[in-house]
């Protein structure tokens, strides 16, 4: 695909036809003008094949690649990176949507910087209970990894950026990608921790923006990928993936960073799935998560000290799982 424009958007979908003409309309109203997208069909079997295509039919800026059976997201992904030719990239998943300004500001700032990429702050939409969705506010690890704004920042310098962990919060040069060999894992849920941490341990220089970048769906019929975490599968590839981008900061060097990364599991998503666990009919459940508590725990320096009472509760509880 030879094109002009600045920024390639990489938007994979599967089954989302529900959502999907949302998020192509937050492309649409972007204030960068200078945009193309590559929309991937990871197989669909409900209505999104036609609205990416109509989405391509109608404005030359989207081109659609389709998968005959679905790959997974991870998957999706790289296939839309293997055609990208733009000097910079983002993602947008097809049930989220890009604020107005997403790719003006992000682009503008690492125009300004010359840093490897730029990361911005997001929020949730949340069922409103009358077929609608809320716009939440920015949860405040979310605020801790992107404010105050930074220019030319790395992860030892700014360690609670490992904190936002998802690939449309970002936007990076392109050939980025390609020095520091990023993909996406296959096969797995929860593709792009790892990704996100080899980010942050791989540039040079990196910038965080404190706006509001994308709006995350939690999807009303229940389907996302974080509102099936009692499934004992979802589990075990969620904790593969905290682990695998805990390991990307401890052997790459960032003893600081992997600290802030330990505190915030054990803040925020030990006690979150210690919840689940504790009435989970499989005891399985349980033992997973108690390993994997026990084992962050003994990695844990300094990051215990930041666990709030209610926190450090929940911990303790899973460690003796």
């Amino acid at each position: 695909m030879s094109s002009p424009a600045a920024v390639t958007v990489i938007v994979p979908g599967f089954d989302v036809a529900p959502y999907a003409a949302e998020a192509l309309d937050s492309l649409r109203r972007q204030s960068l003008r200078d945009w193309v997208a590559i929309l991937i069909d990871d197989g669909s079997t409900d209505a999104t094949p036609g609205v990416f295509a109509d989405a391509a039919e109608s404005d030359p800026r989207f081109r659609v690649v389709r998968h005959r059976e679905r790959a997974g997201l991870g998957a999706a992904r790289n296939t839309g990176l293997d055609l990208v030719d733009t000097p910079f990239l983002g993602f947008l998943d097809a049930d989220d949507v890009l604020t107005p300004t997403a790719l003006e500001r992000m682009v503008g700032v690492l125009d300004e910087s010359g840093s490897d990429f730029a990361v911005g702050a997001y929020v949730r939409l949340r069922p409103d209970g009358a077929g609608g969705y809320t716009v939440g506010v920015v949860q405040p690890w979310v605020a801790a990894s992107t404010a105050p704004e930074r220019r030319g920042t790395t992860i030892d310098e700014h360690p609670e950026a490992t904190g936002n962990i998802v690939a449309w919060s970002k936007v990076s040069r392109t050939e980025f990608w390609h020095r520091a060999g990023l993909r996406f894992p296959e096969g797995r849920l929860y593709e792009d921790q790892v990704v996100a941490q080899q980010m942050y341990a791989r540039a040079r220089r990196f910038d965080t923006v404190p706006d509001v970048v994308a709006h995350w769906r939690i999807r009303a019929d229940g389907s996302s990928i974080t509102q099936r975490e009692a499934q004992l599968d979802v589990l075990r590839d969620c904790l593969e993936a905290m682990d695998a981008g805990l390991e990307v900061l401890q052997a790459g060097g960032h003893p600081v960073a992997a600290q802030a990364r330990i505190g915030q599991m054990l803040r925020m998503d030990i006690p979150r799935l210690a919840d689940i666990a504790r009435l989970h009919p499989d005891a399985a459940y349980r033992r997973a998560l108690g390993a994997f508590a026990r084992d962050l725990w003994d990695h844990a320096g300094t990051a215990r000290t930041t666990l709030d009472p209610a926190s450090a509760t929940a911990v303790a509880a899973a460690r003796l799982w």
